[in-house]
């Protein structure tokens, strides 16, 4: 006889992104909640390729330890969100858009290449003044809370 799973609830991303707060330090000075969350972000994307390149090169599998830092790091994205007042549902489909715009077909090498040119990371916001505009006064915010 098969044993049934039991299935586990669903959240969203936005239950997410709240459930986190509970779980973060709480810090007196907003630069250092920044600060962790940022180094803490890198310290985590540091420890998923080194359970990447084990896996592929020495051998040894670390697929749940590739896992379990893609659930860090995302949670460290949350905090980055939070810190900003960001709806981490919004910043993935911003990307979603983005990415569309870049690779309408598709990934190409041809698109990626984009005209063997370093493209700046707010490429888009040079073409968009007023919504520029507008995620400046939002990003500072925070500072004045």
């Amino acid at each position: 006889m098969e044993e049934k799973k039991e299935e586990k609830e669903k959240i969203t991303l936005k239950e997410y992104q709240e459930f986190c707060k509970l779980t973060a330090k709480k810090f007196d000075v907003p630069e250092h909640e920044i600060s962790s969350w940022g180094l803490g972000i890198s310290g985590e994307a540091g420890d998923l390729a080194g359970c990447i390149k084990k896996t592929l090169y020495h051998g040894n599998d670390q697929r749940h330890g590739i896992k379990e830092n893609v659930g860090d790091v995302m949670w460290y994205a949350s905090m980055i969100c939070n810190y900003f007042g960001w709806n981490l549902q919004d910043v993935l489909e911003e990307n979603l858009t983005k990415l569309k715009a870049r690779y309408p077909q598709g990934f190409t090498e041809k698109d990626a290449a984009r005209g063997n040119t370093r493209i700046d990371w707010q490429e888009d916001k040079i073409a968009r003044p007023s919504e520029n505009s507008k995620q400046s006064a939002e990003s500072n915010s925070h500072k004045n809370e």
